[in-house]
């Protein structure tokens, strides 16, 4: 059994996009044990710059598992559309026998004996989990370091950081370690490190995807998604990872093979609503909105139909009631720890406030504060009703420093919490609706960013569709592949 491949057949492989590498593999024009020792080549070439994935498995054993997979292959028998993929889970989700550490000491030896319900599924589709992909401790901030694993670099500057919180999945999908990817997204992680290492993530509506049985009643605002560098790979990841599950009862019904259709659409008459810094509110680092209008530019190419809108609806009421319903449940997972004074001491900044606040949350505030969610719900549908979609920038800011925790002002205005930089993606969150970063380009210092395409509730193939033709438009992910992959 061959352990390596030439450097160039490397190359090759680890280079195909997802839907071609499933078909050569399926075709047996590619062995899962050439893909496997491919992926781990490149991975043993680039992780050690960037610290994406943590916790990987003996090569020895991958590639014996591949080598099973071949013999079913030769037999006629094909697990799925990710027979033979490599993959590395978020390490925020369960994968069995692997540490879900969460990027804290106190849960690093503690081994998953289950799968997430979307991690069964990837698996049952033929994928092979290789090892976690790093994320911050927690998932607490759009910025992946912790102290089990350390910090993530961006795949197109090493001294910047990879955002987050699925940030190790970004940069390994930038770098081609990976085909696709798996990420969570409750403030933007999986839009903020999509825009950052100029790759896509999708944000699914709630009930999409399936994750944790844990808490299967009260709507969460965090939710799983896939990652990919082309939409026909993350559509065909969303197919996966998607479907009803009877133990989460608010699980869609929808049959997830509606996204393995066609994505070709026609975008002329689009209705695009571009809301820009939401009339001034939000700070913006130099550049970001440039971007974002030469990416708009790009469907008014097409014509699409762009027009500058109003948010009518007090933004700041959204991020406040966010704030709270964020400090609730983030808060409310924590507490158990932060109540041992021992384990307290071991949590981040961050999350100990994440619990201090939940703890000045009355039940009555959470009411009110989902009330104001719904209203803001309410609102959107009526924007929906005049726009095909929305779309704001992923990110307030650009890659910055890896060293430094999170920014404490942008465009010269003071952030008053570690996560306010990222305001722009909580109006997505709070709606509940989809949304998908597409890249927009990069600034003069050769940084990425993304815009969010966000539609309806339940709107992900639109928004697939949408993202195909600006992907034929644009092709960025081609265009600019990080100095890495050729140094």
């Amino acid at each position: 059994m061959p352990d390596t491949v030439s450097s160039a057949a490397t190359s090759d492989i680890v280079a195909l996009d997802a839907v071609a590498l499933s078909q050569a593999i399926h075709a047996r024009k590619l062995s899962c044990v050439e893909v496997m020792a491919a992926f781990l080549d490149q991975v043993e070439r680039l992780n050690p710059r960037v610290n994406a994935i943590v916790a990987q498995r003996e090569r020895g054993d991958l590639l014996k598992e591949a080598a099973v997979l071949d013999a079913e292959l030769a037999a006629g028998h094909s697990r799925g559309w990710m027979h033979g993929f490599p993959q590395a889970i978020k390490d925020l989700s369960a994968a069995t026998g692997f540490a879900t550490t969460q990027g804290s000491p106190l849960f690093k030896d503690i081994i998953a004996q289950t799968d997430a319900i979307f991690v069964e599924r990837m698996k049952a589709a033929g994928s092979i989990i290789i090892g976690k992909t790093n994320t911050p401790e927690f998932g607490l901030g759009s910025q992946t370091f912790n102290p089990v694993f350390g910090a993530t670099r961006n795949a197109y500057d090493q001294s910047k950081t990879s955002g987050g919180s699925s940030g190790g999945a970004a940069v390994a999908l930038a770098l081609r370690m990976l085909p696709v990817a798996d990420g969570s997204d409750h403030a933007g992680s999986l839009r903020n490190p999509a825009a950052f290492n100029n790759v896509l993530g999708l944000r699914p509506s709630y009930g999409r995807v399936l994750s944790g049985t844990d808490e299967v009643f009260i709507p969460q605002l965090g939710v799983a998604g896939p990652m990919a560098r082309k939409v026909r790979d993350l559509a065909a990841l969303l197919a996966v990872q998607s479907g009803y599950d009877p133990r989460v009862p608010m699980s869609l019904r929808e049959d997830p093979a509606v996204f393995l259709g066609p994505l070709e659409r026609d975008v002329t008459g689009l209705k695009i609503g571009w809301l820009g810094d939401l009339g001034g509110h939000l700070p913006m680092e130099e550049g970001v909105l440039s971007l974002c209008r030469q990416g708009l530019a790009a469907f008014e190419g097409m014509g699409a139909i762009v027009e500058d809108v109003a948010l009518g609806f007090d933004p700041e009421s959204v991020w406040q009631a966010w704030l709270k319903l964020r400090a609730w449940q983030a808060g409310s997972g924590l507490a158990p720890v932060y109540a041992d004074p021992a384990s307290r001491d071991l949590l981040k900044p961050e999350a100990r406030w994440e619990v201090e606040q939940g703890l000045k949350v009355s039940a009555f505030e959470v009411m009110q504060a989902s009330g104001l969610r719904s209203r803001w719900y309410q609102h959107l549908h009526g924007l929906f009703g005049r726009y095909d979609i929305l779309v704001l920038p992923s990110a307030q800011v650009f890659p910055f420093s890896v060293e430094t925790p999170w920014p404490k002002e942008v465009a010269g205005r003071a952030m008053d919490t570690y996560h306010r930089w990222m305001q722009v993606v909580i109006p997505v969150t709070m709606s509940g609706c989809p949304a998908l970063s597409v890249p927009v380009g990069f600034n003069a210092a050769g940084l990425p960013m993304g815009m969010q395409l966000w539609g309806p509730n339940q709107s992900e193939l639109l928004l697939l569709q949408i993202a195909q033709a600006y992907e034929d438009a644009t092709g960025w992910v081609d265009r600019r592949r990080p100095g890495l992959l050729d140094g």
